[in-house]
């Protein structure tokens, strides 16, 4: 397990405008081991070995090409040219440029409240920072003396307050514009003074001339509720705004690219689901200059979306059938066109000049490396394998796709991680492993939850995906849509029957597992079925009204479940089948999740003490939603895989020696 979390990781791509440099970020254990540091790396489109381009303690990150083929990056690194940098402990991250002719980065942009992302566009630089409401020369001064004076209450007058691990306020993200020239950003200046909440986790780009950001803008309603619009932001002087698209019941959200020619803007459209209409997600393309906008790319759901180079079409990373291709999307609106024709999952596109598409590219077998994608003619282009700052990997096992048929017709399939030496005369333990979402794909790489350890101890892993799974259109959503548990609960076991068909896995010795809302169908598994011989459930859902009201984003969940305390939240909360659970549970939780909060935890495992199921609770009190620490990563998984062998495999419980 050490070995695993020591693995380095690339995370992402960037390509030059040019088309002549490809830089990566590269994620790897920090010297002293206890934690992951990034930094920048370029590979080299000859051939030769990719290099790392930097090195500090507080690593890098965010690399964007300039238009003069300078590297921008962000870092809290301290910057050598200030006498006195204080407290280490309240570094924040900065700006930095790494010159293209080589040479040291050199700080480029700081603010009090730190960097918090940047896009680029012309001679211009736009970059997103936490604000202190009130007089902007006196921010810094302020925001020390609210840390010597010991203060960390935050006063909110509106919601939400929290997202994800961290908490919202005292300051207001807001976005600033600068020039590149000198040594650093020149005529910097607020662009969105006083916003309240509009930019929280925002996504933006700007134009290719510099006159415009494009960006999301969160509207506050009544009752807790909020839309986001997308809108245009002038960033000469004044900073006029104006709404480039905006419905009643929709949000337009990022990922945001704006054509070559500075003319369109592609975002993401995505409808208010109700208890009885499932959310309806499409590309959007968007006239800057009218704000006139039409869907393309038919059902495709986006997650990564760039323009070609002729401004006539996009490429488009969508969920499909348990993969994630590339398509090519024609901005009119016809057809797509799928350009990669094998089993895995791209991220990370980048558009090339020559019409080449240069993107990370996964599976669920494959950790990220880089490629390049020929994107000429109609057909499925060729993909070629690029060099890699990350090493490829030997798995212990093989993969292979299973099918079933369930209850009302649907077909249902999953990826089966099958390990070495698993045949009908030595037939491998099973595992159940159900994602998380619900609205989510089993078809790429994990490091948080990777099948791949569990096949290295001899399991064979099920990595379904039911209903409620993207990439088979919207039935496949809509047949679970406000009925989580029942419906999902039938897919998961007729593609678990299907599964322990095949010789090579063994029915006597099975266990389920998940996290999130496979966390939840965890929970709903250990009350409808005592089939299993352990179940582990992560991050869960628990009270289903509990967690409403408590969870990050309340408003999302209100949509389909309705208001608190009707019919939905007692139909399908795990808790209230309590009574029928006799399957040993291992629960874990970490503090710091506020999507699903630590209550829910807490509450399971109380319920299941008093009731007297054999259990027990890995709690991690600095992790949030996922464990992301090297250290508790290793604990996460002997943990689990102890509490598997125990009740599996019938060996003795051995608490892992990293948690004595």
């Amino acid at each position: 397990m050490r070995d695993y979390v020591g693995v380095p990781r690339l995370l992402s791509l960037r390509l030059s405008p040019d088309g002549t440099r490809l830089v990566g970020v590269v994620q790897s254990l920090t010297p002293d081991g206890r934690s992951h540091g990034t930094s920048l790396w370029e590979i080299p489109l000859d051939g030769r070995a990719p290099y790392r381009l930097t090195r500090s303690v507080k690593g890098e990150a965010g690399a964007e090409f300039t238009a003069g083929g300078d590297v921008l990056f962000g870092s809290r690194r301290p910057d050598p040219t200030v006498k006195d940098p204080g407290d280490s402990d309240g570094e924040v991250p900065a700006l930095w440029l790494l010159p293209m002719g080589g040479g040291e980065a050199r700080q480029v942009a700081s603010r009090p409240g730190g960097i918090a992302g940047f896009a680029t566009g012309g001679p211009v630089v736009v970059f997103g920072s936490d604000v202190l409401g009130g007089d902007e020369a006196t921010e810094a001064d302020r925001r020390k003396a609210r840390k010597d004076a010991g203060i960390s209450a935050i006063l909110h007058e509106g919601y939400p307050v929290r997202h994800w691990d961290h908490d919202l306020g005292p300051g207001e993200p807001r976005l600033f514009a600068g020039v590149l020239g000198g040594e650093r950003l020149a005529e910097v200046r607020d662009l969105t003074p006083e916003p309240g909440r509009a930019l929280t986790n925002a996504s933006y780009e700007v134009v290719p001339d510099g006159g415009t950001v494009v960006t999301t803008w969160t509207v506050p309603l009544p009752g807790g509720e909020q839309r986001t619009e997308l809108v245009a932001i002038e960033t000469a002087d004044g900073g006029a705004r104006r709404v480039l698209a905006s419905r009643d019941g929709h949000d337009f959200e990022g990922p945001i690219a704006v054509s070559p020619d500075g003319r369109l803007v592609a975002c993401v459209r995505s409808s208010h689901a109700s208890v009885t209409e499932i959310p309806e997600v499409t590309l959007w393309i968007v006239d800057l200059a009218t704000g006139e906008g039409h869907a393309a790319g038919g059902g495709l759901w986006p997650s990564d979306v760039v323009w070609a180079p002729d401004s006539a079409a996009l490429y488009v990373a969508a969920d499909h059938l348990g993969r994630r291709p590339v398509f090519r999307v024609p901005a009119d609106g016809s057809a797509p066109v799928r350009l990669t024709a094998d089993d895995a999952a791209y991220s990370s596109l980048n558009a090339a000049p020559d019409g080449g598409v240069y993107a990370l590219r996964s599976a669920v077998d494959r950790p990220a490396g880089p490629v390049r994608i020929t994107t000429g003619g109609t057909a499925a282009g060729a993909v070629e394998e690029l060099p890699s700052p990350a090493p490829a990997l030997e798995l212990p096992g093989t993969l292979t796709e299973v099918t079933a048929t369930a209850d009302d017709g649907a077909q249902i399939r999953a990826w089966l991680v099958l390990p070495e030496g698993a045949s009908a005369e030595h037939p491998a333990p099973f595992l159940l492993w159900i994602h998380g979402g619900p609205l989510s794909s089993w078809n790429d790489w994990s490091w948080r939850w990777n099948p791949w350890i569990m096949a290295r101890q001899g399991y064979a892993v099920l990595l379904p995906d039911p209903c409620l799974s993207t990439g088979y259109g919207p039935e496949m959503i809509r047949r679970g849509w406000a009925d989580w548990g029942p419906r999902t609960h039938a897919d998961l076991m007729a593609i678990t029957d299907a599964a322990l068909e095949r010789p090579e896995v063994d029915a006597g010795r099975t266990a389920a597992m998940g996290g999130s809302f496979g966390g939840y169908m965890a929970n709903w598994v250990a009350g409808h079925t005592d089939r299993f011989k352990a179940i582990v459930t992560h991050a869960s859902l628990w009270h289903l009204d509990q967690f409403a009201g408590t969870t990050d984003a309340s408003m999302y969940w209100q949509r389909e479940f309705g208001r608190p305390g009707t019919e939905l939240y007692g139909t399908l909360s795990p808790h209230l089948s309590l009574e029928e659970i006799t399957t040993p549970m291992l629960v874990i939780h970490g503090d710091k999740d506020y999507r699903v909060p630590i209550g829910e935890g807490l509450r399971l495992w109380w319920d299941l003490q008093r009731t007297g199921v054999e259990s027990k609770f890995l709690y991690f009190p600095d992790e949030n939603h996922w464990v992301l620490k090297p250290g508790n990563a290793v604990v996460w998984y002997e943990t689990v895989l102890a509490f598997l062998a125990q009740h599996v495999l019938g060996q003795e419980w051995r608490r892992p020696e990293s948690l004595s």
